[in-house]
Order: C-alpha cells, then sequence, then structure tokens
C-alpha cells in the first residue's frame, strides 16, 4: 500500500502511547490518523495535542481502511477486549505493557490474534535500551561465564507526587497495583536475559504510602540451571545510582543510571556499564552512550516499533514474552499473599 503507514491510538490512559505519537509525527514513513479513547475529553485533548483527530466510535475507527495498525495505551484492565476488536478488524497491533494482569486475559489476546491472523507485539522500552542491548549481549556471549546471580532495581517515585494519586494507575480495578504495573519492566528484562525462571518468592506491600494497592515489592526468581535473580521495584524511590548486577563464573557486570530516578541525577562523567573479567583482573568501562534522560528512553520505542509495523524487524516483546513476564508478576503476587514459594509455569 503506497504513502505512510495508517495509525490509530486506541486510548491515551498510557502516558508513553503520547510520547510514541509525538516522535511518529516527524517520520516520513508512518502517521497517527486518528485517535479513540473512551474518556472523550481525554481523547480529545490528547489528538489536539498529538496533531490528529479524535474520533468517539471505535468501530468507526477500525473499519477504515487506512488505519493498518493500532497502538493500545487504555487502561491494562481495557487492554483484552480493544485488542480483541482490533484482532477482528484485521489490524496489526502494539500493546503498551503489561499485556494484561490476567493470565485469562492474556489468553484471550492471543487467542484473538493467531485467530484473525494478524500481528502482535508489547512495548517494552527496557529492549531498545543500549545499555540493556549490550549487556544482554555481554551476557549472551559468555563473556562472564555461567551467570549465578542477577539483580535489577527498576523504580519510580511517582506515589510521592500527589497529581498522581488521582490516575488510573492507583486502581486496583484498573491497574491491579504498582508493582504490576512497573515491575513487569523489570520481569520482561529478567525474561529476556536469562528466559523463564521456574519459581519465585516476594514480598510485595504499601510501606511508605496508602495511595495505591502497594508501593514497594521484591521478588526472588529462580532459574532451572539453579541462577538466583532479585526484582526491586518501588514507586517511592526519589533518587538512585545501580540499577543490575550481574555475577558469572568469569566476571562481573555492573550497571548504572537504567531508571527515572538514577537517570535523573546521573553525574556529566556517568559510567553506565562497567565489566570486570577473570581475564583483566580489573573494572573496566564498557562504551556505551546513555540516554539523555528516561524520556529519551521512551522515545526510543517509536522507532523500531514503526518499522515492526512495517514488517522490517522482529517484534520488541512477543505476546508469547509478554504473557510470561506478566505470570512473573502475577506469581509474584500469589507468593506475597500466601507467604510461599510459587513454582511457574502457574497451574
Amino acid at each position: 500500500m503506497a504513502g505512510k503507514y495508517g495509525l490509530a491510538v486506541l486510548g491515551y490512559a498510557h502516558g508513553h502511547v503520547g510520547v510514541y505519537a509525538d516522535q511518529i509525527r516527524g517520520f516520513d514513513d508512518a502517521e497517527v490518523l486518528t485517535c479513540w479513547d473512551h474518556d472523550a475529553a481525554r481523547g480529545e485533548s490528547q489528538a489536539a495535542a498529538h496533531g490528529h483527530a479524535y474520533t468517539a466510535d471505535l468501530d468507526a475507527v477500525l473499519r477504515r481502511d487506512d488505519v493498518r495498525g493500532v497502538m493500545i495505551g487504555a487502561e491494562t484492565n481495557r487492554h483484552a477486549d480493544l485488542a480483541v476488536a482490533a484482532a477482528q478488524a484485521g489490524k496489526d497491533i502494539l500493546i503498551q505493557k503489561p499485556l494484561a494482569f490476567t493470565l485469562e486475559d492474556c489468553d484471550r489476546i492471543i487467542a484473538a490474534v493467531d485467530a484473525a491472523g494478524v500481528r502482535a507485539m508489547v512495548a517494552y522500552q527496557m529492549r531498545c535500551d543500549p545499555l540493556n542491548q549490550k549487556l544482554r549481549e555481554l551476557v549472551h556471549s559468555g563473556t562472564i561465564g555461567r551467570v549465578g546471580y542477577i539483580r535489577r532495581r527498576h523504580c519510580i517515585s511517582v506515589l510521592f507526587n500527589p497529581d498522581f494519586h488521582k490516575t488510573w494507575h492507583v486502581s486496583a480495578e484498573a491497574n491491579r497495583g504498582m508493582f504490576m504495573d512497573d515491575a513487569c519492566h523489570a520481569a520482561d528484562f529478567l525474561q529476556w536475559i536469562l528466559g523463564q525462571p521456574v519459581s519465585v518468592m516476594a514480598e510485595i506491600d504499601n510501606v511508605l504510602t496508602n495511595v495505591a494497592p502497594d508501593d514497594t515489592g521484591v521478588a526472588i526468581y529462580r532459574w532451572a540451571d539453579g541462577c538466583m535473580g532479585t526484582l526491586m521495584n518501588a514507586s517511592v524511590t526519589h533518587a538512585a545510582e545501580n540499577t543490575t548486577e550481574v555475577y558469572g563464573d568469569r566476571g562481573v557486570i555492573i550497571q548504572n543510571h537504567d531508571d527515572a530516578p538514577s537517570t535523573s541525577f546521573k553525574p556529566a562523567d556517568a559510567v553506565g556499564l562497567k565489566l570486570w573479567t577473570t581475564a583483566t583482573g580489573q573494572f573496566e568501562n564498557v562504551p556505551v552512550e546513555l540516554p539523555a534522560g528516561h524520556g529519551a528512553r521512551i522515545a526510543g520505542v517509536a522507532r523500531p516499533s514503526v518499522d515492526w509495523f512495517l514488517g522490517k524487524r522482529d517484534p520488541i516483546t512477543t505476546l508469547a514474552e509478554a504473557r510470561g513476564s506478566a505470570e512473573m508478576i502475577i506469581a509474584a503476587y500469589e507468593s506475597a499473599a500466601s507467604g510461599r514459594r510459587v513454582s511457574l509455569p502457574l497451574g
């Protein structure tokens, strides 16, 4: 089909989708033609802000032949219904993370996409981040040997912001909890690096606030080869530095300044990635350019997403992988509620 690839946004609840839309305005091979949102006021204001039309009728959007793909940025509990409708309309689909917060909804989405023969992926920006790509390359190349332990701290400060308390993110109905909303990034990251774990033990609770269903969580995952990993996530972290540590039998990787609190306070001479190996016996800086800020990391999803819509690259995160990371978080919630180790996959 000649001309720019036509896109529509289904729901502007998640702010990342607005960043993608702004980036796409500068592309010469794709354009956002319209949006729909169940919240008409939000839809109209976001359409005006991002330079396209608002359409009040979802079916009208999905009937348009010039809309070839959709970006779903609605509240998480609306993902499944919108994805099913888009798939049945023959549209390719980008879904903002997480895929869903129940496995039933994840499976509904996957079944609808498979039945319709369309393509779908989930937008996890950590996979588009140069620091994370280099870290994964070092692990997968065997540079540090067999991995015995990995730790990811992935945090934000939003629950300290009174304005955030008014958003859908703090709703158990729309979002389940902040650990589901944000720790899913780190779960996807761990899965991307090491594959799916086989068990988890976790604590998830409100520690410093009582605004959302939870504000802090720690999950200990175990992989089939014995490797251990810790996912630490909090929505009440003002500032930070270190984000990831990976320890192998032949080396160590240390990553800094790779989430919002740490990016916001990085010094001008910040080092993003350091490598120690038994061959060198010392830490050496790995030359990887740090993104200008957390916003730049989010904006960096737009180009690979459009390339995927155009068939030029593989999905950022497949639906199967996104289901896997959702399952990792759901299992962590089950462990925290029961006080027990939970096996994966869930029965």
